[in-house]
Protein backbone atom coordinates (compact mmCIF):
# COMPACT_ATOMS: atom_id res chain seq x y z
CA UNK A 1 0.00 0.00 0.00
CA UNK A 2 1.66 3.21 -1.21
CA UNK A 3 1.30 6.40 1.35
CA UNK A 4 1.86 9.94 1.63
CA UNK A 5 5.67 10.62 2.63
CA UNK A 6 6.47 11.69 6.00
CA UNK A 7 8.48 15.18 6.76
CA UNK A 8 11.07 13.05 8.02
CA UNK A 9 11.54 10.48 4.52
CA UNK A 10 10.84 14.17 1.94
CA UNK A 11 13.80 15.28 2.42
CA UNK A 12 15.81 12.49 1.51
CA UNK A 13 13.92 11.37 -1.39
CA UNK A 14 12.81 15.09 -2.83
CA UNK A 15 16.24 16.83 -2.36
CA UNK A 16 17.67 15.47 -5.31
CA UNK A 17 14.35 15.96 -7.48
CA UNK A 18 14.46 19.68 -6.79
CA UNK A 19 18.44 20.16 -7.52
CA UNK A 20 16.62 18.58 -11.10
CA UNK A 21 14.06 21.22 -11.49
CA UNK A 22 11.49 20.02 -10.19
CA UNK A 23 9.36 21.90 -7.40
CA UNK A 24 6.75 21.61 -4.97
CA UNK A 25 3.27 23.12 -6.73
CA UNK A 26 1.98 25.73 -4.86
CA UNK A 27 -1.59 24.81 -4.94
CA UNK A 28 -1.39 21.43 -3.36
CA UNK A 29 0.76 19.02 -2.08
CA UNK A 30 2.13 18.15 -5.68
CA UNK A 31 5.28 18.15 -7.73
CA UNK A 32 5.61 20.38 -10.69
CA UNK A 33 8.37 20.57 -13.55
CA UNK A 34 8.27 21.89 -16.93
CA UNK A 35 10.29 19.64 -19.72
CA UNK A 36 11.58 21.82 -22.59
CA UNK A 37 12.68 20.07 -25.96
CA UNK A 38 13.72 21.07 -29.80
CA UNK A 39 10.27 20.45 -30.91
CA UNK A 40 6.63 18.78 -30.71
CA UNK A 41 7.94 15.30 -31.59
CA UNK A 42 11.29 15.05 -28.85
CA UNK A 43 8.09 16.63 -26.43
CA UNK A 44 5.32 13.51 -27.79
CA UNK A 45 8.50 10.95 -28.02
CA UNK A 46 9.04 12.02 -24.51
CA UNK A 47 5.57 11.72 -22.96
CA UNK A 48 4.73 7.91 -24.69
CA UNK A 49 8.25 6.92 -22.83
CA UNK A 50 6.90 8.28 -19.54
CA UNK A 51 3.59 6.91 -20.32
CA UNK A 52 4.80 3.14 -20.61
CA UNK A 53 6.72 3.77 -17.20
CA UNK A 54 3.47 5.13 -15.59
CA UNK A 55 1.01 2.28 -17.07
CA UNK A 56 3.79 -0.14 -15.97
CA UNK A 57 3.84 1.05 -12.55
CA UNK A 58 0.12 2.01 -12.48
CA UNK A 59 0.93 5.72 -11.71
CA UNK A 60 -0.32 8.20 -14.38
CA UNK A 61 0.80 12.06 -14.24
CA UNK A 62 -1.16 15.05 -14.40
CA UNK A 63 0.50 16.88 -17.65
CA UNK A 64 0.22 18.96 -20.58
CA UNK A 65 2.14 19.66 -23.44
CA UNK A 66 2.26 22.96 -26.10
CA UNK A 67 4.61 22.44 -28.91
CA UNK A 68 8.44 21.60 -26.99
CA UNK A 69 6.99 21.92 -23.50
CA UNK A 70 5.28 18.93 -21.09
CA UNK A 71 4.33 20.03 -17.81
CA UNK A 72 4.06 17.46 -15.41
CA UNK A 73 2.29 17.48 -12.25
CA UNK A 74 2.80 14.34 -9.82
CA UNK A 75 1.02 13.32 -6.58
CA UNK A 76 -0.98 10.56 -5.23
CA UNK A 77 -4.80 11.18 -5.43
CA UNK A 78 -5.05 7.83 -3.23
CA UNK A 79 -3.03 9.06 -0.32
CA UNK A 80 -4.00 12.73 -0.50
CA UNK A 81 -0.78 13.80 -1.59
CA UNK A 82 3.46 13.38 -2.24
CA UNK A 83 4.30 9.44 -2.38
CA UNK A 84 7.03 7.52 -2.75
CA UNK A 85 5.77 6.39 -6.40
CA UNK A 86 5.53 10.00 -7.30
CA UNK A 87 9.33 10.80 -6.59
CA UNK A 88 9.84 6.81 -8.36
CA UNK A 89 8.01 8.75 -11.58
CA UNK A 90 10.35 11.92 -11.29
CA UNK A 91 13.57 10.16 -11.28
CA UNK A 92 12.30 7.70 -14.50
CA UNK A 93 11.08 11.39 -16.15
CA UNK A 94 14.36 12.68 -15.30
CA UNK A 95 16.33 9.87 -17.16
CA UNK A 96 14.08 9.70 -20.25
CA UNK A 97 15.45 13.41 -21.19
Amino acid sequence: MTEKLSEETRGPLLKPLFATGWEMDGARDALRKTFQFSDFVDAFAFMTKSAIWAEKWNHHPEWSNTYNRVTVVLTTHDVGGISALDAKLARKMDGLV
